[in-house]
């Protein structure tokens, strides 16, 4: 029989709620004009907008490394709901790889939709992430999974009608979520993920992103802030692989001790 909604469950359903309530009645918000107006326009090899599609590069290699981890991981010293939204993290780190890069070989607004579908998948495997780790578990694969259902429903709405206020919400109101959960006490069996950074790296990544065209003026043209965030954006799973990589050491059996379950008993050898 299923317990009970907790008071942390009933809270996070309340914040959702908040969430949903402007999206569905608050007044439309436009695009900005000149959204696609890129400082760095350079092509490189044939390449257009080359440094901003190299840059998304570093999606990949944060995904790939995350998948890496989690398959090094002992199966059992993770739970069945973070370890699914740690899988789908790390897959939409290299979704939005391939989306931001045809985006930003060809920027445009059906490519920006496909761009936001692939960042979908990576917003929804961190909320469910933390919210599994401070929450519940029901708690992180129900708010993950909705996530994952309205990421590309609120990318389509921007595309079809211009109104970017549902994505906005999704993705700063989901960050906002992240930033109330890591306040949270961690729950037994969390993955011990510094929020705090993930917090931070994606903080820099948007003012470098806002100001694309002054770091491009201040870099002399060498990098553009666009090109930075793709870098910063990508560290920001640097966390949630330092925690995956920290647990399957600490379940590797020491020298001297034998492993039942999760406990380590030593030999006595006396």
């Amino acid at each position: 029989m299923r317990s009970r909604m907790t008071k942390a469950e009933l809270l996070l359903l309340l914040a959702c709620l908040g969430l949903a309530v402007p999206a569905l009645f608050a007044p439309p918000v436009a695009q900005p004009p000149g959204y696609h107006g890129f400082a760095d326009q350079r092509v490189l090899w044939g390449l257009p907008f080359a440094m901003d599609v190299l840059s998304n590069a570093a999606f990949a290699l944060a995904g790939i490394a995350g998948g890496a981890a989690l398959v090094m991981l002992p199966a059992r010293s993770l739970s069945n709901v973070q370890r699914a939204m740690a899988v789908l993290f790390f897959t939409g780190l290299v979704l939005t790889a391939g989306a931001s890069s045809r985006y930003h070989g060809y920027p445009d607004d059906a490519g920006l939709a496909i761009d936001r579908c692939g960042m979908a998948f990576a917003f929804a495997g961190l909320l469910g992430l933390a919210s599994a780790g401070r929450v519940s578990e029901r708690g992180g694969a129900a708010l993950g999974l909705a996530a994952l259902a309205l990421g590309p429903y609120c990318a389509h709405v921007a595309f079809a009608t211009g109104n970017v206020l549902p994505w906005a919400l999704l993705q700063f109101g989901g960050m906002a979520l992240i930033a109330w959960l890591a306040a949270l006490r961690p729950r037994y069996g969390a993955l011990d993920i510094r929020w705090s950074m993930v917090i931070l790296a994606y903080a820099s990544a948007k003012l470098l992103e806002l100001n694309d065209q002054s770091v491009y003026q201040l870099s002399g043209q060498i990098v553009s802030g666009h090109t930075l965030k793709h870098v910063v954006a990508a560290l920001a799973a640097w966390p949630v692989i330092a925690a995956i990589g920290a647990l399957g050491r600490s379940q590797r059996p020491m020298p001297g001790r034998i492993r039942i379950g999760r406990v380590p008993i030593c030999r006595d050898n006396r």
